[in-house]
């Protein structure tokens, strides 16, 4: 599979699980994890199928160690960051896990910039 495909598949199901997650809440009129929740839909629905798409259009950005361990990182990071923030929401002194999962989310995303500024000139 390819790195575009898998991040493509990823973020839709991270983006149908942030949907449900947001039914929920307003289903319960609770919004207590709504920023959780948005950080879902941002960084797992919408940030990693940009990148999918990236991938797609510029296919050679795509191959290699460097976009794979970009896209590692950004699935890890999708998901372990929300997580943190509703762990923090939950309990305060779970904020260590927000961090760490800020910067995964931060190592990807620095990860694919400098991936689309050396791959971005040939497209």
């Amino acid at each position: 599979m390819t790195v575009s495909s898998l991040l493509l598949r990823v973020s839709i199901v991270l983006l149908l699980l942030g949907l449900i997650v947001g039914i929920g809440m307003a289903s319960h009129q609770d919004f207590t994890y709504a920023p959780a929740h948005a950080h879902l839909n941002l960084i797992g629905g919408v940030l990693m199928f940009l990148a999918g798409l990236y991938y797609r259009v510029v296919p050679q950005a795509g191959v290699g160690v460097l976009a794979k361990t970009q896209a590692t990182l950004h699935i890890i990071g999708a998901v372990f960051f929300p997580i943190g923030i509703a762990a923090v929401l939950t309990n305060p002194h779970f904020e260590f896990l927000a961090i760490i999962g800020s910067l995964i989310v931060l190592a990807a995303i620095g990860l694919f910039a400098f991936i689309i500024f050396r791959t971005s000139a040939s497209a």
